[in-house]
């Protein structure tokens, strides 16, 4: 099953983003290579600054996407204001269905 992980910053912990995003891009990297991460990127602010991070893995419940975002660097930084997991099902475009 897919879930989304649609995170937005703390205001003003931008470098905290900075900081923290070599760890977090390895962490995805990481992810990818087992086949888990379907996609991710960044939300962006008014003036193209990163605010938040939009993420969708494969996994077997709620709770092991849970897990899953607990362990992004992100996460254990203290980056995120909110972090909402959902259920989510890929209609459009999925290259799994062409």
């Amino acid at each position: 099953m897919l879930f989304a992980f649609i995170c937005r910053d703390k205001p003003g912990h931008l470098q905290v983003r900075l900081d923290n995003r070599p760890d977090h891009v390895a962490f995805l990297n990481g992810l990818n290579a087992e086949g888990t991460l379907k996609f991710a990127g960044p939300f962006l602010d008014d003036d193209g600054k990163p605010c938040g991070s939009l993420v969708v893995v494969e996994a077997a419940d709620k709770d092991a996407a849970r897990a899953v975002a607990a362990a992004d660097p992100y996460a254990k930084a203290g980056l995120f204001a909110t972090a909402d997991i959902q259920p989510w099902n890929w209609v459009f475009n999925n290259p799994a269905n062409t």
